[in-house]
């Protein structure tokens, strides 16, 4: 049962999850019975094994690109596999790269989660990093930006309307019927920092900002400039949800981003091995305590 309050952010558990570490159902099940309110799961179709594009998340001990990343389960698979065994957890993707899919097939793929699972999937949207990853799905790493939002703008046809038709800069959708139509408005989170391009893109389509939170640097600021920005953009902040990803461990540091208006915070689990994944949960699950005591 989850337990958050009205005016808390909501806290969830996201992890890297593979084929050597618990099933997607069993994490399921163990993240809602803890009352995280979400599960949130990544994607790599594969990792080339050149390796030219270097790993953005290095770090002293974490130079190289960890093994995980080219384990991964898929993506949309396993959330539905824990849309099966839950009734209440929210199902999301963080991130789906987008503009390595063909967008019908995803479409339809996505509303079909959404529909069955009675209107519980969001959806971050993440542009890519890993350029041999991207074009060996036969695109241009440039154009990535414009090929997401065409390929969002085609998703978000086939979605809502029944005779679907959109005309993009890269991409485009003859009239077209498809269903199943997802339950709600499937909420899209663009995944990552607070870059100029990336948040033309979140002002003009998104529906949330999933900033990955740096330990470094004062996250206030972040929160502050983004909504300023949108202002300036003539978008309403209010309508723009913030969930923060690498959540931080402290409690006085998730009642200061609660302060900030922040929508869910969510925990990263990095451990494989399935015991390690359960006391990393329960571990969570007593800063979580905590914190709801404070709010």
């Amino acid at each position: 049962m989850q337990r958050f309050s009205e005016t808390s952010p909501k806290l969830g558990i996201t992890m890297l999850a593979t084929c050597n570490t618990l099933s997607p159902s069993q994490l399921a099940v163990e993240v809602e019975s803890r009352g995280f309110d979400s599960l949130w799961l990544p994607e790599h179709s594969h990792i080339p094994a050149s390796r030219a594009t270097p790993f953005p998340g290095a770090a002293p001990g974490r130079e190289e690109l960890p093994d995980v990343y080219w384990h991964l389960n898929d993506q949309l698979v396993a959330l539905s596999m824990a849309a099966a065994v839950t009734e209440n957890l929210i199902l999301g993707t963080a991130v789906t790269l987008v503009a390595q899919h063909d967008p019908i097939w995803l479409a339809k793929q996505l509303a079909t989660l959404d529909f069955h699972s009675q209107g519980r999937l969001e959806v971050g949207v993440g542009f890519g990093w890993n350029r041999e990853e991207y074009e060996a799905h036969g695109h241009e790493f440039s154009d990535r930006y414009t090929r997401t939002r065409d390929n969002v703008g085609i998703m978000r046809a086939l979605w809502s309307q029944d005779e679907a038709s959109f005309v993009g800069e890269r991409e485009s959708l003859e009239p077209s019927w498809s269903w199943p139509k997802p339950s709600r408005n499937i909420p899209l989170l663009l995944g990552g920092g607070s870059g100029p391009r990336l948040l033309s893109h979140l002002f003009e389509w998104g529906d949330g900002w999933m900033p990955i939170r740096s330990p470094k640097g004062s996250f206030v600021d972040d929160v502050v400039g983004v909504h300023r920005l949108a202002e300036e953009a003539g978008r309403d902040p209010a309508s723009i949800s913030i969930t923060v990803m690498n959540a931080p461990q402290s409690v006085d540091e998730l009642v200061e981003l609660g302060e900030l208006g922040v929508d869910r915070v969510v925990f990263t689990i990095w451990p494989q091995e399935p015991d390690a994944v359960l006391s990393e949960l329960d571990r969570f699950t007593s800063i979580a305590d905590s914190f709801l005591s404070r709010t």
